[in-house]
């Protein structure tokens, strides 16, 4: 028979035997007991996930969508995307973040992110655009999404939606999974464009470029009476979001439209002269 009276003693044995054996500087001996409560990834926790954790879980599925997609191998081409890149990260609102910027080999008018500082543009993308300034404005837009942890909370809506949460927390890989959809496929929420605008908007703006550039490129894209581009699709741009974007640049940059670089349609065109 069980004796109650002990089983105090045996929970402070086990509690300080753990606590010595996670406490512990040897790095084969060092782990966290609550993996031995629950292996998953409770959906509570992505809320909460570090700068390392985001990384992290960002590479993972980074690699997932590297698989899927053409990379491109023109090195001018990924050059430029990089150097523009790297110009608005440090005007961004999480400049300490690591981006890693990389260009699509596909025809399809699209860029999209993901958590860790993750940023794809086509090279479709990159043809229709009239200058730097437009492309510029896109991305700075991707920009935007990581920085408003956009694929986080998505990725949470959809565990919940799916009814993937229970007990002992979603596996990593279902959110790596989830994590592709959301990047490949998934449109965003309105709320989360609109952010993404405003967040991209004072990026483009403090990294100097002509804040035309980013009204310019969405509403050349609605006004195409060709077949709905991909970036459309995935991110849904309305005349009532455009005019959002355009009521924010008079409000807070009244006259500056054109004022900053990448409007130089003639440069542009010289820059992606390699690309077929």
């Amino acid at each position: 028979m069980f004796r109650w009276k002990i089983f105090p003693y045996l929970l402070l044995t086990l509690t300080v035997a753990l606590g010595t054996v996670a406490g512990t500087s040897h790095p084969s001996l060092a782990f966290d007991w609550r993996d031995l409560i629950r292996p998953g990834i409770q959906v509570i926790e992505l809320s909460r996930l570090s700068d390392k954790q985001e990384i992290e879980l960002g590479s993972e599925i980074n690699q997932q969508i590297v698989s899927q997609v053409k990379l491109s191998t023109n090195r001018s081409i990924n050059k430029y995307v990089r150097d523009i890149g790297d110009h608005l990260v440090p005007h961004s609102t999480r400049p300490n973040l690591k981006f890693q910027f990389q260009v699509v080999e596909d025809d399809a008018i699209n860029a999209f992110a993901t958590m860790g500082g993750f940023v794809y543009v086509n090279t479709g993308l990159l043809k229709a655009a009239d200058n730097e300034a437009q492309v510029a404005g896109v991305m700075a837009h991707e920009i935007g999404h990581i920085t408003g942890k956009h694929a986080i909370k998505q990725i949470r809506q959809q565990i919940i939606a799916q009814g993937l949460a229970d007990a002992a927390g979603v596996e990593r890989n279902q959110i790596v999974q989830l994590g592709v959809q959301v990047g490949l496929n998934l449109p965003r929420s309105r709320s989360h464009e609109y952010n993404a605008d405003a967040q991209g908007l004072d990026n483009l703006v403090s990294a100097g470029y002509a804040p035309l550039g980013m009204v310019q490129f969405f509403e050349k894209l609605v006004n195409d009476k060709g077949r709905v581009p991909t970036i459309l699709s995935t991110h849904p741009a309305t005349e009532n979001r455009i005019g959002n974007l355009q009521n924010m640049i008079n409000k807070k940059y009244p006259g500056q439209e054109k004022v900053g670089y990448g409007l130089n349609s003639a440069a542009y065109r010289r820059r992606i002269a390699s690309l077929k």
